[in-house]
């Protein structure tokens, strides 16, 4: 039998908010937005509705439907219960940690449950917005885990989001791997490739970090003045840890905050200090697309990577 908390069971015994939302519980200024996440065939389905106030973007109501175990019950009603109240974009920061610490920690074997509950969340919002929450899983990426339809851009966000080790790991988290686990070698070497990055963008932080300068000792009539020694020049960065770093900063930080408004942006090329980008979405021949590039984009790489980035759209 699974380790589960009284939190959980009491969640499962007694889940508050299952059911759905219906337009005629609506008023006029009030939307509902579904979110709907995995399959009955793979063991688990979550479908989530929000009633949202228009005018506000605040969350009024949150009700779930599930079919799964206990901890798939107990992660949805604990999502329900966590996000009444929040406006959209609060609640679009909660993760599927917040989620299990609030039910006291679920058993490793079963984090995959409030990862569900976090996607029919982001898939929700997304309902609303009308927009993809993660443009990054829109591209054609490759495949991983057929048995469960996992691509391996969303094995190495979870990785990274999570901090995940292993292969089994990923597969507590995301099921990917659990079904004939063909491809638990390929997950493993996700693991690995991530770590990599992971390295080589703190390398990369350490050296962009300043240099502590020396306390300078101050001149007393009974003490000789010390002469202030100058601090070596910090480190550069190299072409490689520099574009590792602008790539980073573009996917984590750039590309979440254009596709609120239907835009994105992909690296296209790095040469010297000027990056070049190219604009897609509404970004893509928009009137305000130098305050777009010059605002969101350049202060921001200029802040996070090097003050001497200059940014430029290409076609």
């Amino acid at each position: 039998m699974w380790d589960y908390t009284d939190k959980v069971m009491d969640l499962f015994h007694n889940p508050h908010n299952m059911g759905a939302i219906a337009t005629q519980d609506c008023a006029t200024a009030e939307t509902i937005a579904v979110g709907e996440i995995g399959s009955i065939v793979c063991g688990d389905a979550l479908r989530l509705y929000l009633r949202i106030d228009s005018t506000t973007d605040t969350i009024l109501d949150a009700r779930f439907q599930t079919f799964g175990c206990a901890s798939a019950i107990a992660s949805s009603s604990a999502l329900t219960d966590l996000i009444k109240g929040m406006t959209v974009d609060d609640a679009l920061r909660l993760t599927n940690r917040e989620i299990a610490s609030y039910l006291g920690g679920l058993p490793q074997e079963k984090m995959h449950c409030s990862v569900m509950g976090q996607e029919a969340l982001e898939a929700a919002i997304s309902d609303y917005k009308g927009i993809p929450v993660r443009p990054e899983e829109e591209d054609e990426s490759p495949l991983v885990c057929s048995c469960f339809g996992v691509s391996s851009a969303k094995i190495k966000r979870l990785i990274r989001e999570n901090h995940l080790t292993n292969a089994e790991e990923v597969t507590n988290y995301i099921k990917a791997g659990g079904g004939c686990g063909s491809c638990l070698a390929e997950i493993d070497d996700l693991v690995i490739d991530v770590t990599q990055e992971q390295e080589t963008l703190n390398t990369a932080a350490s050296l962009s970090a300043p240099i502590p300068q020396p306390a300078v000792a101050t001149t007393t009539p009974s003490t000789f003045p010390i002469k202030e020694e100058k601090s070596p020049p910090p480190a550069t960065l190299t072409n490689l840890q520099k574009i590792t770093l602008i790539q980073q900063v573009l996917e984590t930080e750039i590309r979440p905050t254009l596709a609120y408004d239907g835009g994105d942006v992909e690296l296209h090329d790095v040469e010297g200090d000027r990056v070049k980008v190219i604009l897609k979405g509404s970004c893509d021949g928009c009137p305000s697309v130098m305050i777009t590039l010059k605002m969101a984009i350049e202060k921001r790489l200029q802040e996070r990577v090097s003050p001497n980035l200059m940014v430029e759209a290409v076609v």
